[in-house]
């Protein structure tokens, strides 16, 4: 939790609040998508986070990949925002959050390495194929994003 949200929750405490927020579909050569697993709630989506004040959603994407996995990534686009009843959270102290997320579709920049999760947000990550998505436990939200991730992967691949 970013110090600014931490300062509002103790403000609000659980309640209910609504967050901007960003996920990168990093997508490799081969049109594998980049997925990561949340220690906190254990489910699988796309990496990203929360949007500080004054960030450029564009900047806050390259952040949290590098935060949260180590690596550094070259945004190719926004494919989508999304919001609604599939992007309400309510973590396992309570908190309560709906999400606005910026998608973004993202490549590995030259150089960056592998993926190193952090241990604290993500505890683990792999590259799955479209068809793959449906053999992991994903967030509400996932089903609904990825069929116009993997889309736009199509559309722009290089």
């Amino acid at each position: 939790m970013s110090p600014f949200l931490a300062r509002i929750r103790e403000k609000v405490g659980g309640d209910l609040l609504v967050l901007p927020s960003v996920s990168a579909f990093v997508f490799d050569d081969e049109g594998r998508l980049l997925l990561a697993r949340h220690g906190d709630v254990g489910l699988w989506a796309a990496p990203g986070g929360g949007v500080d004040p004054d960030e450029r959603p564009e900047d806050a994407v390259v952040r949290e990949l590098r935060e949260e996995l180590g690596i550094d990534i070259e945004v190719r686009g926004l494919f989508g925002v999304y919001g609604g009843p599939d992007f309400r959270v309510v973590y396992p102290n309570g908190h309560q959050v709906s999400y606005v997320i910026a998608a973004y579709g993202c490549a590995v920049a030259p150089g960056s390495g592998l993926p190193v999760p952090d241990g604290v947000e993500i505890n683990d990550f792999r590259w799955v194929f479209e068809r793959e998505t449906s053999e992991l436990s994903m967030t509400a939200w996932s089903p609904q994003v990825l069929p116009q991730a993997y889309a736009w992967w199509r559309e722009h691949a290089r």
